[in-house]
């Protein structure tokens, strides 16, 4: 009886932080269920987006005011959106997309460090949270595969001399470059600042270069495995499956049915735990380009 006699300052005051805490401890769970299992069960982002309804429904008719429900329904949907689109196109399964939305309807508003809309900055540090994230997790599958690094140095010695000779058609590339410009803009031509100007994209080049072979090497050797077909199991995610859709009992059936022996799966990384490390560098330092901006400028 005493919550209807809130106020709207009193009510958000006292109640602001539960759709905080869901976001992260339902996040975290979810984390933690992908790292053991490689799969996200619909029911926990489904209990967070109905929570987050049911408690901006209730700020509504407590504030009279249709914004805290409007705003959880446009920040959770258009992440909803989005993460979809990650989907679709074959980088996300199916759970990371709808836990990136009930954390967009959990916490659709919020003030952050930098003061940027909550779920753009959230949605901006997924992905830079989950690229350093997902470098760290790479690292350790090389390290347990032993074939996955020896792969990599391989591919890096195959192509050393296209990648030489690329290196330094890229830097005279890039001093003819400055050249021009600072010709166009009636600069004195200086060769210190011109090697300067070309020394980082070089190297930024050369840095994605092995950073691609690495990846590469990780895909093909880490995370690709042929299995025997009495091995496969519910969940597994065929080799050739264009979404991160695990197979069903149905489809099971039908492989092993087909006198197929061996069959290739793929497995990746298991990307849930950059949810909740997002939100919690969300809610800290606020949007991660932004912040990282600020020691190159």
């Amino acid at each position: 009886m005493i919550i209807f006699l809130l106020n709207k300052n009193q009510f958000f005051t006292m109640f602001e932080y539960i759709p905080l805490a869901v976001a992260l401890l339902g996040s975290s769970i979810a984390a933690a269920w992908d790292l053991k299992t490689t799969e996200i069960p619909d029911v926990i982002p489904h209990v967070m987006i109905a929570f987050a309804i049911i408690f901006y429904a209730a700020q509504s008719y407590l504030t009279w005011s249709y914004w805290p429900l409007l705003n959880s329904s446009i920040a959770g949907l258009g992440l909803l959106g989005l993460g979809f689109v990650m989907y679709f196109t074959g980088q996300w399964g199916g759970g990371d997309a709808k836990i990136l939305a009930a954390v967009g309807f959990l916490i659709p508003t919020y003030s952050t460090p930098t003061m940027m809309p909550f779920a753009i900055s959230y949605l901006m540090n997924v992905f830079i949270v989950g690229a350093g994230y997902m470098i760290v997790y790479a690292l350790a599958i090389a390290t347990m595969n032993k074939k996955v690094l020896w792969k990599f140095f391989d591919s890096i010695k195959a192509s050393k001399n296209v990648f030489l000779l690329g290196s330094v058609a890229l830097f005279a590339a890039l001093l003819a470059g400055n050249y021009y410009i600072m010709r166009f803009l009636g600069l004195a031509f200086s060769i210190e600042a011109a090697f300067s100007n070309s020394l980082f994209p070089l190297a930024a080049t050369i840095v994605l270069f092995v950073m691609w072979k690495f990846a590469k090497s990780v895909e093909d050797f880490g995370f690709k495995k042929k299995i025997r077909a009495s091995q496969l199991k519910v969940g597994d995610v065929l080799f050739d499956s264009k979404i991160w859709d695990g197979i069903t009992e149905k489809q099971l059936k039908k492989i092993r049915a087909s006198g197929k022996k061996d069959i290739w799966i793929k497995e990746g990384v298991r990307f849930a735990p950059a949810f909740p490390l997002a939100l919690l560098f969300t809610l800290y330092l606020g949007d991660g380009f932004l912040f990282f901006l600020k020691f190159f400028v």
